[in-house]
């Protein structure tokens, strides 16, 4: 069978995918040059329209340059192709298809052989789902994702494209936004950090805050006060928040520095908050995945009203960095382990491996194609880990009890 190379990208944004687009384009170019690409344009709504770019001797001249971008040139979007009543209700497949068939048919006309998925759990488990259906078909297609996620919580996948680029951004983003700690008295600053059920884009966002902070030279005697520009407060979903408790410790701190600084995943404390809604009455929006549209539920603000009472605070600024980190160009860390995922997924490809690209934490961290019956969503974040216990007990906050398992 003559090979052809499709691409897309799934999912929300994450700061590997213009990098990852380029550097699979680089390999194949390198290693059979002669093998046509396609990239669907958003994803599966590009593969279930027809929607499709095609990679040029341009293109493939210019690969590196993709390098230097964050987001995605082929765009992406949130579609699932087991959510048959969606995909309808937007017009993606007709009344009656089965929109597994439908893009399965797709991939069949368009002469694709080779699918290289760069998204997260749902994205390369559809992928999967298409490649064994086209089997039982007697069409193959051999499938190899790219794991993306700024949440790095893909089981049993070791480290995510995009996430170290991810928390990195949001270190840079919060030393603009906590120097606003003395633009009034008695401020409460809250940085909401993505993460839906996994904190360790929060945790590791801290951590590297924490590091700059610590390479800084500081002059309290002029007001430059470390302690004021550090982080009071870490909250991650796995953990269990007592309110009550953090505000007393948080009091003492506003009353001694005179600004508190919190750092808040934007999935924790989400069931309370949905309690309180639906006590109210109100409706909780979701997505086509049925998840929450945590962006409705605004918890950033909601830690900022429950502790600026608590706190005397005389003003809270709440700001989110998700879209500002998510949509960043690849750090070089990002650089060199997309570089070393995407050779190995055309290497693999062009054998006809099929897998999740990735350091199996489960087979001693090794590169490998692994399975796609294994791969899972909602990794949690490892509170116990001694550089978070570190962390905590550095900025003065309680060692973490576990929270029950949340489904959001």
């Amino acid at each position: 069978m003559t090979q052809k190379v499709a691409l897309l990208t799934a999912g929300g944004f994450a700061p590997c995918l213009s990098t990852a687009i380029g550097s699979l384009i680089s390999r194949y170019t390198e290693l059979a040059p002669e093998v046509p690409i396609i990239a669907y344009r958003n994803g599966y709504q590009g593969l279930l329209t027809g929607d499709a770019l095609e990679v040029t001797d341009e293109v493939r001249a210019n690969a590196d340059v993709l390098r230097r971008f964050g987001g995605s040139p082929i765009g992406n979007s949130r579609v699932k192709l087991t959510n048959t009543k969606d995909l309808v209700k937007r017009g993606l497949v007709p009344e009656g298809a089965d929109p597994l068939k439908f893009a399965a048919d797709r991939l069949v006309a368009d002469g694709v052989t080779i699918l290289h998925t760069i998204g997260g759990d749902d994205t390369n488990t559809t992928a999967a789902d298409l490649a064994q259906y086209l089997h039982e078909h007697d069409y193959e297609l051999t499938v190899v994702g790219l794991p993306k996620t700024i949440d790095n919580d893909i089981i049993p996948i070791r480290q995510s494209l995009g996430a170290d680029t991810a928390a990195e951004e949001g270190s840079q983003f919060a030393q603009n936004v906590l120097a606003e700690h003395n633009a009034s008295g008695r401020m409460l600053i809250v940085h909401e950090i993505m993460g839906r059920n996994c904190g360790w884009l929060t945790a590791a966002t801290a951590r590297k805050y924490r590091e700059w902070l610590d390479e800084q030279t500081w002059v309290p005697a002029i007001g430059l006060d470390k302690r004021a520009w550090d982080i009071h407060g870490v909250y991650v979903p796995e953990a269990v928040i007592d309110i009550a408790a953090e505000a007393q410790r948080l009091t003492a701190i506003m009353d001694e520095v005179g600004c508190v600084n919190l750092f808040i995943s934007e999935g924790a404390g989400v069931e309370s908050i949905v309690a309180e809604m639906e006590a109210a009455g109100e409706e909780i929006a979701r997505d086509a995945f049925g998840h929450i549209r945590l962006d409705k539920v605004n918890p950033g603000a909601w830690f900022g009203e429950q502790f600026a009472k608590k706190l005397g605070a005389e003003k809270t600024l709440v700001q989110k960095s998700g879209y500002f980190a998510r949509s960043a160009a690849s750090d070089q860390f990002d650089l060199d382990l997309i570089d070393t995922m995407a050779t190995f997924a055309v290497d693999a490809a062009l054998r006809g491996e099929p897998g999740l690209v990735g350091q199996d934490e489960e087979q001693g961290d090794e590169l490998r194609c692994i399975e796609f019956s294994r791969i899972k969503g909602g990794k949690p974040f490892d509170i116990g880990q001694d550089w978070y216990l570190d962390l905590l007990a550095a900025i003065g906050q309680a060692a973490p009890v576990a929270a029950p398992p949340a489904e959001h």
